[in-house]
C-alpha cells in the first residue's frame, strides 16, 4: 500500500514538473523570473508615496529653541525714566539675552489642488514604471520561445541521427553475413562499421547539446522542461497590443497630469497658523521691562499666500511638455514603424519556408529512391559500400534540412506572434 502511495505521489510530481507546451513554458518563465516581484513593489512603493503626500493635510507642527544677544534693545528714553520715576515705576530696558521655547503649528485650509495634483502624479509614474516592467518582463517571451524551438530542433536531429544509426546498423549486420558468405569484403564491412561508430558520436554530442538546451530552459521557466512539444501552425492577426503601446499611452498621461500640477502653482494658498512659546521677552514689551521673567505667549491666525514666481518660468515649462509629448508620440511611431517591417519580413520569411518545405518533401522522396536502390545494387555487387554510404548521407542531409526549415518556419511563426503579442 505505501508502495502504491509513493508511486502516484512521484507520478504526481512528475506531472507538474514538466511543461509540455511552449504556452506553458512562458507562462512558468513570467511567473519564474524575478522581475516578476517587481511590479508588487513598485506598487507598494508608490502607494507608500501617496500617502506621504496626503500627509499634507495633517497639521505641521514645529518645535525650536532660541538663545539670542543683541547690541541694543528697547529701552525708555532717560527724560521718560525720570519722569516715571518720580511716579513711583520702576522701568528697566529690556536685557540683550534673550531666550525662546516656541512651538509652531499650520494647518493648510486650500492649497489650490497642489497635494492632489501631487498624489495624481504620484499614481502616475508608479503606473508607469509597471508598465515599463511588463515591457521588460514581455522580452523573456523571446528566450524562451529561442531556447524551446532550439530544444525542439535537437530533438529531431536527435531522431533523424537514431534513424541513421539504424540504418547504418542494419546495412553493417548484412555486410557481416555478407563477408562471412564470401560475397563481401572485410574493408566494406568495416567501412560501414566507421560510419556507424561515427553516427555514435554524433548522437553523443546532440545528447550533451540537448541537456544543455534543457537544463537553461528549466532553470529560466523554474521547472522542470523534459518534453517539449511541438506547437501547431497558427493564424497571426495584425492587431497589435504589445505592452510599449500600454507604456506610451501611461506616458501620455503622465505629461498630462504634469500641466495641471503646472496650474496649481499658479493659485493662493489659505493657512491657518499658531504660535505658542514660553522664553523672554514675552508680547507684553511694558510689562517684561519691569519683571524681566519669563513668560507664556501665544498668536493665531490666519495667513493667504500667492506664490508668483512660476510665471516666470511657466511659459518654458509649458513647452517642455509639449516636445515631451512629441517625444513620446515620436518613439510610439517608431516602434509601430518598426514592428510593421519585422512584421513584413517575417510574413515573406514564412512563406519561404512553406514553399522550401515543399521542395524538400520532393527531395527526400527522391533521396530515399536512391538510397534503396543502391542498398540493392550493393546485394547485386553493382555498386560498392562508397555509393551506398554516399547515398545514405545524402538522404540524412535532406532529412536534416527539412527538419531545419520546419522547426525554423515554426520560429518564424511564434516570433511574428511575439511582435503582434497576439
Amino acid at each position: 500500500m505505501k508502495r502504491s502511495i509513493l508511486t502516484l505521489c512521484l507520478l504526481a510530481l512528475l506531472g507538474t514538473a514538466q511543461a509540455q507546451s511552449l504556452d506553458e513554458c512562458q507562462r512558468a518563465a513570467e511567473s519564474h523570473y524575478p522581475l516578476i516581484r517587481r511590479s508588487r513593489l513598485i506598487a507598494q512603493t508608490a502607494e507608500l508615496t501617496v500617502r506621504n503626500i496626503e500627509k499634507g493635510w495633517l497639521p505641521q507642527i514645529t518645535a525650536s529653541a532660541q538663545a539670542t544677544y543683541q547690541s541694543d534693545v528697547t529701552a525708555w528714553p532717560e527724560r521718560m525714566q525720570e519722569t516715571l520715576q518720580r511716579i513711583g515705576l520702576q522701568m528697566k530696558s529690556l536685557t540683550k539675552d534673550q531666550y525662546k521655547l516656541s512651538l509652531d503649528l499650520q494647518q493648510t485650509l486650500y492649497d489650490g489642488g497642489a497635494i492632489g495634483s501631487q498624489s495624481a502624479l504620484a499614481r502616475q509614474e508608479g503606473r508607469v514604471q509597471e508598465v515599463q516592467n511588463e515591457v521588460n518582463l514581455y522580452q523573456v517571451r523571446k528566450r524562451v520561445n529561442e531556447l524551446y524551438f532550439s530544444l525542439l530542433l535537437i530533438d529531431e536531429q536527435i531522431q533523424l541521427n537514431d534513424d541513421i544509426r539504424a540504418l547504418l546498423l542494419s546495412t553493417e549486420q548484412r555486410l557481416t553475413s555478407m563477408v562471412e558468405g564470401g560475397t563481401a569484403a572485410t574493408s566494406d564491412f568495416e567501412q560501414m562499421k566507421a560510419e556507424r561508430l561515427s553516427a555514435d558520436g554524433a548522437g553523443e554530442k546532440l545528447s550533451s547539446q540537448r541537456s544543455i538546451l534543457q537544463q537553461v530552459l528549466s532553470a529560466l521557466c523554474g521547472i522542470e522542461v523534459s518534453k517539449p512539444v511541438r506547437p501547431e501552425l497558427t493564424t497571426i492577426t495584425s492587431t497589435s497590443v504589445r505592452p510599449e503601446l500600454r507604456l506610451f499611452d501611461q506616458e501620455m498621461k503622465l505629461t498630462d497630469i504634469r500641466g495641471k500640477a503646472l496650474d496649481t502653482q499658479l493659485r493662493p494658498k489659505l493657512l491657518l497658523f499658531a504660535q505658542g512659546y514660553y522664553g523672554y521677552p514675552g508680547l507684553n514689551l511694558f510689562e517684561d521691562m519691569m519683571k524681566r521673567q519669563w513668560s507664556i505667549n501665544g498668536i493665531v491666525g490666519v495667513r493667504l499666500s500667492w506664490q508668483l514666481g512660476a510665471l516666470y518660468t511657466r511659459k518654458h515649462d509649458k513647452a517642455k511638455l509639449r516636445l515631451q509629448h512629441d517625444l513620446i508620440e515620436n518613439a510610439r511611431e517608431v516602434f509601430l514603424f518598426n514592428s510593421q517591417l519585422e512584421e513584413i519580413q517575417q510574413k515573406e520569411q514564412i512563406s519561404q519556408y512553406r514553399r522550401q518545405l515543399q521542395r524538400d518533401d520532393e527531395i527526400i522522396t527522391l533521396r530515399t529512391s536512391v538510397r534503396r536502390a543502391a542498398e540493392s545494387k550493393l546485394a547485386h555487387g553493382i555498386i560498392d559500400i562508397d555509393g551506398l554510404v554516399r547515398e545514405v548521407n545524402k538522404e540524412h542531409a535532406a532529412k536534416i534540412q527539412r527538419a531545419v526549415h520546419e522547426i525554423e518556419m515554426l520560429r518564424e511563426v511564434y516570433q511574428l506572434k511575439y511582435t503582434n503579442n497576439h
